[in-house]
Parts: structure tokens; C-alpha cells; sequence
């Protein structure tokens, strides 16, 4: 009540002066009117100030007309600690401790957009309550090389999978009044050189891979609001880029709302003036030594703008834009006319964080079934890892987080079996500490590490146990999965392989949990029977991973990219091309992106390929029909096939339809996903499975005609269970 109180106070102090109730405060008139009106009684200095930052994490609004301030927060995965206002360091606030949400990685995995809908209600909430009016996220970034260190912040190498997920993100967002900034926009796909690489990609894997998910993100899910990546395109920083911005973003998909820079990723007033930016965050300055008391005035849009305007150097049409979509984003968000008030740091918003995370894990390798386990014949389980007891959620970057609680995996195993059996703990490896990112002047506390003598003792004590449980992967330390470096290869780090492959030899029932954003080697992937990938899960990760390894809930996500089995695998990797050469980085792989260049690969299949997950259960795929056989434009075709649990446990099955274009003029993928459906069975239960496609789902970017083009002729529906396991083929064909 404190704050709307004060929003409503700012705007009475205008009124006395007006002759009648302003429009732009009468939220029963049309946003557009009140956009106009709001406009129309603003000065250009206010303008102006409207587009830059006055602090590190917020916009100024106008006090004279009550239009209040916009304050964004970090991130995709949960509401950022409060920091100074001039600084990064966390302000020391003792209420602004939220519920972690797993990484976009594992709600990816889910391939399931009801929980992708449950994430961004929850999230939404979140930001809300803390007074938040822009949530800078998701993250989109189609993933390229698995050594990316941001991938886990993003969702996964198909384009299809990350547009059908991000819209009910962002529509659950916005229902609570709170824009979601969708992000980077584009082409952010590393780490090194992310500041000033220029990207070089052909027309048809720009609009085929790398596009895909914002134009849904913008034309479906609605989104007020898009991040400019820090890379540049054709020569021009993407935070300030005519094609990106103008043509394609606000002209050809008729974007209305914010262009918002990454921190720092601008570069230039003209072109920030011209090229579509509308508000400018981070820009370097320290106040003091540019001669200015209030340092964010010698933003790029800041004093250097107005000193143009005044000058007579740029008119004001640019300006009066960028404060329209300005305005427009206030009035959706911190002066809607209903906006509730969320809430924080839930048990309601820690339990749908933790569904989320039963519904990603992937459970990749079973062999003997050694999972789930069963503690009424397990009298000790030895867990294994310093990531059983790390906490995930601090570290990466810009998604790092101060959470009210978070469950470890020890914290979630011994939870869950109780008295039941004795759970004994083994480091076995340990990583060199770091200090947390957020608190001013933080030291890393220094540790000894000895690894052989931690392998050692975890190796001997693995001998005496029923069954081993090493969990480990990577950690958002710095070159492993955090925001400002790629990691350095695809190997686990801190000697883990040796420590794996020691294990599986002292004892045959050991089981292998990665926490991680990213694929990663395994050396060892014969000598161990089981292996589940759990992500980075958030505050309720113990307790979700406790569930899948003992059966309380079934396994059911599924792999959103493509593990390989080597580097050389991978095609950005293959074709020599990342990560450029400090200038420029070259697409040379095109469109041939995750299972798309592994499918044109005779000889190296992949570890784990892309829509693979097993369950306890198993599932039964019947024979797909078509309910035609010919397609003509402005028609749909539809497939439809029964799908049984023949196991004897319920279960969920992610069904996937890949289409195959037999002939075509321009190269194209073997097969690309063009439809999904997680499906529920009880035990002996079949469903029927149906999916409808149009012309559009059979069409690619003609980088000569710059247009989408169906071309006649024939097509296959494949239906399976992951990429490389079809089930079944139908023909169809397009006609004229």
C-alpha cells in the first residue's frame, strides 16, 4: 500500500495546476490516448531524462506529472537482491531473500508449456511484489557451441521449442503487470569477445534458427518489452542496430514496446538516437571526472542527446518515439488499471519452482534399472560431490541470487530417506572458492585441495556402500556455466572423470547425477548404468532430484539440445568456426545447428541426442495416419497415433513430430521439429495423440527471394520419441 500510495501521490500534485483530470490518469481511456496526452505535456528534457538510466537498475519517471519511475530486475531465474544505487553490490536488505526457479535449461527440458505458463505466473508474482515493472528476461539465445557459458539461462538449440515455450512465459508475466524482457536480442551465443564480435550469419539461419523465438516472443506471447545483446550484426552493435531494431523488430513484426540496452552495450548517441534504442542502462561513467554532478547525464542518451536537440543537430520525432513506447510500458505496468500486488517468497511459489524441476530432470541412462532406488533393500547410500552440497544459485553472473532457502541434493536425499537407510557424505573432489559477486569487498575463503586424497577416500568408502550417488557437473564458477566467459572445453572440471571412473570400478551400483547448463563429456558412460541430468533446479532442487532417484515421481523431461560425444561433433565446433578471431565469428554451419548437423552425420552419433529422456515406465507408439494425403495451401493436415503405458507405473511421454522435405531447391535439415505433446498415462492407460500443421510448418526462409517459400511437393511426418528414435513415418505431399 506504501508504494501505490506514493505513485498516487505524485500524481495528485499535478492536479491543482490542470484544469480538468488528465487523460494519461484516467485509466478507463485507451493506452494510446493516454500515451498522446502524457506526451503532450512533457517537456524535452523530461523526454529525454525518460530514456536513460538514473541509477543502476532504474529509469526516471516525471514527478510533476505523476508518472512514476520504471525499476527493472534481474533475471530469468528469480528477483535479484537489491543493490546500491550506484553500484552493483547488494544493499544489505534483509527482506529481499526469493525463491530461486530452476534454469530456463530445465524448463526447457520439461517440454511442457503448462509449466513453462507456471514459471512465468510464479516469477511474475516475484517481481511484482518487490515493486519490479520489468523483468529482464527470458533468455532465447538459441544454443550454438556447448561452450557458451550462458546457455543455461537460455532455452535450448531448437527454435520451435524455445518459441512454443517462451509465450506463456511471458504471458503469465504480464498478467501480473510486470513486462518481460525478453533477451538478447540477437545472435548472443558466447561469451568471449560477447562486447564487440561481430557476427557473420547468412540470411536463412538469421530468420531459420536465431529469430524464431523473439518473432514469438513478440507476435504471440505479446512481449513489452526486448533486450539488445552486446555482440554486433553487419557491422553495428546490436543494443543500436537499424536491421535488428528498425526493419525487422519494430517495421516487419510490429514491436510496440521497449528496446531496453544490455548494461553497457551502448556505444553511441546517433545511433542510439536512430537505430531503434529506446532506453539506455550501464553505460560506463563515474560522475566525477566528466565534469557532471549527477553521473548518468553523460549517458548516451542522456546530455549528449539534448546538447543535439538544442543545437538543432537531431529533431525530436526520434525522441517522441522512444517516449511513446515508454509511456505505453508504464501504463501497462505500474499504472495499469488492475495490477495485484504478487507476493514473495512463497511456499506456493517454492513448490511450483520445485515441479518444474520433478518435470526437467532427465533421466539420459538406466541400465539394470538400478534406478529408482529402493531404500527398504538399501541399508547405505554414499553420496559423492562437492555439487551435493554447493549451492546453485549463487554465481553466474546477472542471474545470481539471494534466496530464503535453498535444499541441497545431500539435504534433499537424507530428507527423503529418513531412517530408513544410513546416507554417508564424500566430497571426493572440490573446487577452488570464490568470493560472492554481490557483496562489496567479499574474499574468497582460501581452501587446501588435495584431489587424489579426496578421490581416495571417496573411492574407499564407495566399497563399503549398497549404492553410489555422485552427483556433480559444472558450478557457475567463472569458465564453467557463468555469464562473462565460455568454458574451456567440454570435459568436467576438478578431475571429476577420474573420480567417476573410480567409483563405477569400486562399486557397479553407481549412479551419475550432472547439475549443469550445458552437455559435457563422459568418458565413462559404459562403466556407470545410470545417468540423470537435474540442471541447476533452485530453491527446492534437493528435494525435486530426491524424488526422481527414488521414485516418487517418474522421470519425464527431456533433452532441449544435443549432447555430443566429442567437441569436433558439435558443427560450430567442426567447421572451425568459434570463437572467431577476437573481430569477427563466422556462422559457417548455417542452419545445421544441434540434431540438425548431427543428422547429417553417418558416422558420429551423438552421446545423447536432442528429445532424449527415458522413464521407469515404457511406452508403446502405435502406427501415425494422416487425415489426408495431400496438402493444399490455406489447409491443414493432421496425424494423430495411440500412445500406452505398457509399464506399471504412471508416467509422461513427450511425443514429437519432426517434418522431413524430400526434395527441395535449397538445402535443408534432415528433419526439423515442428510439433510436441507431453503426454499423461496411468499404467495399462492409451491416449490418442494428435498433431496439425499448416503450410507454414513446411517452409524456409528463400534467402534470394528474402521470403518464406512452401515448395511443392512431397513430405514426411516422422513421430518418435527423441531425434533419433522414430517410431513411425507418414507421407503426405504439398500441392500447388
Amino acid at each position: 500500500m506504501k508504494l501505490k500510495s506514493i505513485v498516487l501521490g505524485l500524481s495528485l500534485i499535478a492536479l491543482p495546476a490542470l484544469a480538468q483530470t488528465p487523460v494519461y490518469l484516467d485509466v478507463n481511456k485507451p493506452i494510446e490516448e493516454r500515451v498522446e496526452d502524457a506526451l503532450s505535456r512533457m517537456t524535452v528534457q523530461e523526454k529525454v531524462a525518460m530514456t536513460h538510466a538514473q541509477s543502476k537498475f532504474s529509469s526516471a519517471g516525471v514527478p510533476r506529472l505523476g508518472i512514476p519511475e520504471n525499476w527493472m530486475s534481474d533475471g530469468p531465474h528469480g528477483i535479484r537482491a537489491e543493490v546500491l544505487w550506484d553500484e552493483w553490490y547488494g544493499a544489505n536488505w534483509t527482506n529481499d531473500s526469493c525463491i530461486a526457479f530452476p534454469a530456463l535449461t530445465a524448463l526447457a527440458a520439461t517440454w511442457n508449456p503448462d509449466m513453462s505458463a507456471l514459471y512465468g505466473k510464479s516469477i511474475g508474482e516475484e517481481a511484482r511484489y518487490r515493486n519490479k515493472n520489468v523483468l529482464l528476461g527470458p533468455g532465447v539465445n538459441i544454443y550454438r557451441t556447448p561452450l557458451n557459458g550462458r546457455n543455461f539461462e537460455y532455452m535450448g538449440e531448437d527454435p520451435y521449442l524455445a518459441s512454443v515455450l517462451v509465450v506463456p512465459y511471458i504471458r503469465e508475466v504480464q498478467k501480473n503487470g510486470v513486462a518481460a524482457c525478453v533477451k538478447h536480442y540477437a545472435l548472443n551465443n558466447q561469451e568471449i569477445h560477447r562486447g564487440y564480435i561481430n557476427v557473420k550469419v547468412d540470411d536463412r539461419a538469421l530468420h531459420e534458427i536465431y529469430l524464431p523465438a523473439f518473432k514469438a516472443a513478440v507476435q504471440q506471447g505479446g512481449a513489452w518489452a526486448i533486450m539488445g545483446a552486446y555482440n554486433q550484426y553487419k557491422g553495428e552493435h546490436c543494443c543500436h542496430n537499424q536491421y535488428l531494431l528498425n526493419d525487422i523488430l519494430k517495421r516487419d513484426w510490429g514491436f510496440d514496446g521497449v528496446v531496453v540496452s544490455d548494461w553497457g552495450g551502448v556505444h553511441d548517441t546517433k545511433q542510439s538516437i536512430f537505430n531503434g534504442l529506446d532506453m539506455e542502462f550501464g553505460s560506463w561513467t563515474n560522475g566525477l571526472n566528466w565534469g557532471a554532478s549527477n553521473a548518468y547525464d553523460n549517458y548516451y542518451l542522456a546530455m549528449p542527446y539534448l546538447q543535439l536537440i538544442r543545437e538543432g543537430a537531431v529533431g525530436t520525432s526520434e525522441l517522441d518515439d522512444k517516449v511513446r513506447r515508454i509511456l505505453r510500458l508504464v501504463f501497462r505496468t505500474n499504472m495499469a488499471k488492475e495490477r495485484h500486488f504478487g507476493s514473495f517468497g512463497t511456499e506456493a511459489h517454492a513448490l511450483a519452482g520445485r515441479k518444474i524441476a520433478q518435470e526437467g530432470i532427465v533421466l539420459l541412462q538406466n541400465n539394470r534399472n538400478l534406478l529408482p532406488i529402493d531404500v527398504r533393500q538399501t541399508k547405505r547410500i554414499l553420496v559423492v560431490g562437492e555439487n551435493a552440497v554447493k549451492h546453485m544459485t549463487i554465481g553466474g553472473g546477472s542471474s545470481s541470487l539471494k534466496v530464503k532457502y535453498e535444499v541441497s541434493p545431500l539435504e534433499g536425499i537424507r530428507a527423503r530417506v529418513g531412517s530408513s537407510a544410513e546416507v554417508i557424505y564424500a566430497p571426493g573432489y572440490a573446487s577452488p572458492a570464490v568470493a560472492e559477486q554481490d557483496v562489496k569487498g567479499a574474499k574468497a575463503e582460501q581452501k587446501e585441495i588435495d584431489p587424489v586424497a579426496l578421490r581416495n577416500q571417496a573411492v574407499e568408502a564407495a566399497r563399503e556402500a549398497d549404492v553410489v550417488l555422485f552427483i556433480g557437473g559444472l558450478n557457475k564458477n567463472d569458465g564453467q556455466d557463468s555469464e562473462g566467459n565460455d568454458r574451456a572445453s567440454l570435459s568436467l572440471p576438478y578431475e571429476q572423470d577420474a573420480l567417476i571412473a573410480q567409483l563405477a570400478a569400486a562399486n557397479p551400483n553407481t549412479a551419475v547425477v550432472i547439475l549443469s547448463g550445458n552437455a559435457v563429456a563422459m568418458p565413462w558412460v559404459r562403466e556407470v548404468p545410470a545417468i540423470v541430468e537435474a540442471w541447476y533446479s533452485g530453491t527446492e532442487a534437493g528435494h525435486a532430484l530426491a524424488s526422481i532417484l527414488f521414485g516418487d515421481v517418474n522421470p519425464s523431461g527431456k533433452l532441449p539440445f544435443t549432447f555430443p560425444a566429442r567437441l569436433e561433433d558439435n558443427s560450430a565446433h567442426a567447421l572451425g568456426e568459434y570463437p572467431g578471431d577476437s573481430i569477427n565469428v563466422s556462422y559457417n554451419e548455417s542452419i545445421f545447428v544441434g540434431y540438425r548437423w548431427a543428422d547429417k552425420q553417418k558416422k558420429a552419433r551423438p552421446l545423447f541426442p536432442f528429445g532424449h529422456g527415458l522413464s521407469y515406465t515404457t511406452f508403446a507408439y502405435g502406427k501415425p495416419i494422416a487425415d489426408k494425403k495431400t496438402l493444399l495451401p490455406g489447409e491443414t493436415i493432421t496425424f494423430t497415433l495411440p500412445v500406452k503405458n505398457t509399464g506399471t507405473r504412471e508416467g509422461q511421454e513427450i511425443v514429437q513430430l519432426y517434418i522431413s522435405d524430400k526434395k527441395s531447391s535449397l538445402p535443408r535439415p534432415v528433419k526439423e521439429l515442428k510439433g510436441f505433446s507431453k503426454v499423461h498415462l496411468a499404467p495399462g492407460q492409451e491416449k490418442t495423440v494428435t498433431f496439425t500443421i499448416d503450410k507454414e510448418a513446411l517452409s524456409f526462409f528463400d534467402d534470394t527471394k528474402h521470403e518464406w517459400v512452401a515448395e511443392p511437393g512431397k513430405f514426411e511426418a516422422l513421430i518418435g520419441a527423441s531425434a533419433t528414435d522414430i517410431k513411425g513415418v507418414v507421407l503426405f505431399e504439398l500441392k500447388e
